[in-house]
């Protein structure tokens, strides 16, 4: 890792500036996480502008595929830095709060892998379509691309709303064309198929099957991560419980640590007289059934015990008895 030629990183500046201006505090974890790497990478970057920046001919024909990783984390200049940032910080904001960290952050990692990914099957087709090799040694690096698709993404949570592109009013739905087209215009230097790309990317998760996938594979790493065991449940509000998988009953059976009583014994610990003569008498029901299924004669029930009917000896022996 080498560090970058010193300069006066004016726009470096001028970034931490804006950062202080809205508070640290006022910053979401992840977004502040991200802008804070690609500081970092500028000033310590992970590889040479040359060896970060993606290609169809670095990634593809010489399976680099790091650069997939590394470019969009890279930047040319401080400026680069600063405009990349600055946009960055109002769009993260925006969405971590509505998507929350967790779910912020896989949609950037996705959305940058696959912006990345976007940009060289387009530069690909470019090279069939014109047989100009040239399109594929193009070799584009910085977040924009994952701008352009965080601003599909905003602008679909906003719909109706009115965004200004250099001075004139547009509307949020078709402002993302209309900063294509005017960023390439005004700066020739910029990749408009990488910020195409981007677009495109925003796109498969607000009206293609993007965002359903992402939430089918974050399903099943949780199922795997947290729910290994069939038996176990966890609710999103983070309590959890067992289910019995073996009966009708569920829930927890409480044993005293020295208590070899099989699980049908009674507990009356916090039970009212009541509830301490219904329990008896439901496991001496138990019992009695118990007691059948090994054939020996059942208990009496609970209740009133009457006599069986007396014979007619015993009538006559008990008329006896009262004249002795």
């Amino acid at each position: 890792m080498r560090n970058r030629p010193r300069g006066s990183h004016l726009g470096l500046l001028l970034l931490a500036s804006q950062l202080f201006q809205v508070g640290l505090d006022n910053v979401p974890p992840v977004t502040l996480a991200v802008l804070g790497l690609n500081a970092y990478l500028y000033l310590f970057p992970a590889a040479p502008l040359m060896k970060a920046c993606v290609s169809v001919q670095q990634a593809y024909w010489f399976r680099d595929w790091r650069r997939l990783l590394l470019s969009p984390l890279h930047h040319v200049d401080d400026w680069h830095l600063y405009f990349n940032m600055a946009s960055f910080l109002w769009k993260g904001i925006s969405l971590e709060r509505r998507l929350g960290g967790a779910w912020f952050a896989y949609l950037l990692s996705v959305f940058s892998l696959l912006t990345g990914l976007v940009y060289l099957v387009l530069e690909a087709g470019l090279t069939e379509l014109t047989q100009d090799q040239s399109y594929s040694m193009v070799c584009a690096v910085g977040f924009s691309g994952v701008l352009f698709a965080l601003k599909v993404l905003n602008n679909h949570y906003n719909p109706g709303g009115v965004t200004y592109v250099m001075g004139f009013p547009v509307s949020n739905q078709y402002a993302s064309w209309a900063e294509l087209v005017l960023i390439h215009i005004t700066s020739p230097g910029t990749s408009f198929v990488g910020h195409l790309a981007g677009i495109l990317v925003g796109l498969l998760y607000t009206a293609g099957p993007l965002k359903a996938i992402m939430k089918k594979c974050a399903a099943l790493v949780t199922s795997n991560g947290y729910n290994s065991r069939p038996g176990v449940n966890f609710s999103s509000s983070g309590s959890s419980g067992y289910r019995s998988t073996g009966g009708g009953y569920s829930g927890y059976h409480q044993y005293a640590p020295n208590d070899a009583s099989p699980p049908s014994s009674s507990y009356s610990g916090g039970m009212t007289e009541e509830e301490q003569l219904e329990a008896a008498i439901r496991n001496s029901l138990n019992e009695r059934g118990q007691t059948n299924q090994r054939g020996a004669p059942p208990p009496p029930p609970y209740g009133f015990h009457l006599p069986p009917e007396a014979s007619a000896e015993d009538i006559r022996m008990r008329r006896l008895r009262r004249f002795d």
